[in-house]
């Protein structure tokens, strides 16, 4: 017989790892759980993405302490066994659970299980370093060592019961906790097959040259503890949503519709899973329709206006679409003018992203010509002279129209760009043709004759 398990999962803002997180929880060959989201009022959409993947019990703290929260969820569990699992810990497998939780039967009086927690593709290095020291291959059985890290742990609630966290404490009540079980005679297993993805680190030292040393030593050792490239969130699960915000009627260039070359491209990419037409006119709503797209909304004319700009539109653009009962993990703007996209575009530039740990992406050109700022009349250059081009670093130009992949809670604050870009070159010149206007729409239409 399987006991009831109650998963404890503390968030704040989450809304970037909670999808991923719980996608993977309810997929774990071990079905006999119940999820809990302790809560610390985030201002996110972290209680709707829960929500909206199952998530039935809510539990609201505020100010936040770690023991306070995790005291405060296990109390409403209802589990012979608690997990505790920070939001931003995604399991690695299915059998993350099952290889907790078989310790108890295995070593005799044991109190906790925390498993091995590995840094993503993109963590710093600082946080690989640390996680890849500590959280080794071979299983433990500490009966004095205090070590104990419950963003990934079990334990049993009737251990909990007679050691609650400490509630006063900031930090380490995982550790204070660990002493007062070990001092009572039980024991704590480490267990390196219950798998995490960890992005955060553990420690605080900022060397940063030494440290990326220590990386590059730690990652061209043999085997695969120290193999980290491929340890990023399954961008299969993701649910990413292609907006392409459309004024007004749209032209016919090359026999079609103008919105056909840019639906068609969304449409196409494998990881996008809703293609939405955010536009102002029934016209170019039924038009999107029949090219495949989603119009289940016609948005405000205001943001038609010329004074209005391109983030305000989206953000409204991503409330219709939120509202609507859709909660992207990753957005997809495109815009209709630049309809000369490779058909694997998007997909790249959404690898790119997720891959890379990155806020936004989109792709970009490298200008090699001189190139200046035009500031208030005075002109400042901006490119490195005149040297032979394979000595000079190239202006890159991005051109966020073919498609600009980025997280939701950056087009909720009003902007399209989050702090850390990445950007990916673009590979034919043709990519960056604008189409606006009658001349335009001359040129699009004999490219498009043999664009592929």
């Amino acid at each position: 017989m399987n006991p009831l398990v109650s998963i404890v999962i503390r968030a704040k803002n989450e809304e970037r790892w909670v999808s991923s997180c719980l996608r993977e929880v309810f997929h774990q060959d071990y079905k006999n759980f119940e999820v809990i989201l302790v809560d610390n009022r985030s201002s996110d959409k972290t209680v709707e993405k829960a929500r909206s993947v199952g998530v039935r019990k809510i539990v609201t703290i505020d100010p936040y302490r770690p023991g306070q929260a995790l005291n405060a969820g296990i109390r409403e569990a209802e589990g012979e066994y608690i997990v505790s699992l920070s939001a931003h810990c995604i399991p690695v497998n299915e059998r993350w659970m099952s290889a907790l939780l078989r310790n108890f039967s295995e070593i005799e009086n044991c109190a906790a299980v925390y498993g091995r927690q590995e840094p993503m593709a993109f963590s710093t290095d600082f946080d690989k370093r640390d996680m890849l020291n500590i959280f080794g291959l071979d299983r433990r059985v500490q009966v004095k060592d205090s070590f104990f890290h419950n963003a990934n742990s079990v334990f049993p609630k009737r251990v909990w019961e007679k050691f609650p966290f400490d509630e006063r404490v900031l930090h380490i009540e995982d550790r204070m906790w660990a002493e007062e079980v070990l001092k009572a005679g039980y024991r704590i297993v480490y267990e390196p097959d219950a798998r995490v993805f960890h992005y955060h680190g553990l420690h605080h030292d900022r060397d940063a040259r030494r440290c990326s040393n220590v990386v590059d030593v730690l990652e061209s050792l043999p085997g695969e503890q120290f193999r980290v490239d491929n340890n990023f969130p399954d961008v299969d699960k993701m649910n990413v949503v292609a907006i392409i915000p459309v004024a007004g009627t749209v032209p016919v260039v090359g026999g079609r519709p103008l919105i056909d070359y840019t639906v068609e491209r969304a449409r196409a990419a494998r990881y996008v899973k809703h293609v939405v037409v955010a536009t102002d006119h029934p016209e170019t709503a039924d038009l999107a329709r029949k090219a495949g797209a989603e119009t289940p909304f016609l948005r405000d004319p205001m943001y038609s206006k010329e004074f209005v700009d391109f983030e305000k539109v989206l953000q409204h653009s991503l409330s219709l679409i939120e509202d609507n009962g859709i909660l992207p993990d990753l957005v997809v703007s495109m815009e209709i003018t630049y309809p000369f996209r490779p058909p694997d575009l998007i997909d790249q530039l959404i690898l790119h992203l997720v891959r890379g740990g990155f806020d936004t992406v989109l792709p970009a050109r490298g200008e090699f010509n001189t190139c200046w700022i035009d500031g208030n009349g005075e002109y400042r250059r901006i490119d490195e002279g005149f040297m032979r081009r394979k000595y000079r670093h190239p202006v890159r130009v991005g051109i966020k129209a073919l498609g600009c992949v980025t997280h939701p809670f950056f087009l909720r604050e009003g902007r399209l760009l989050g702090d850390r870009v990445g950007l990916l070159d673009m590979s034919d010149p043709r990519m960056s043709i604008e189409v606006r206007d009658v001349e335009g729409f001359q040129v699009a239409a004999e490219l498009l004759r043999t664009w592929k």
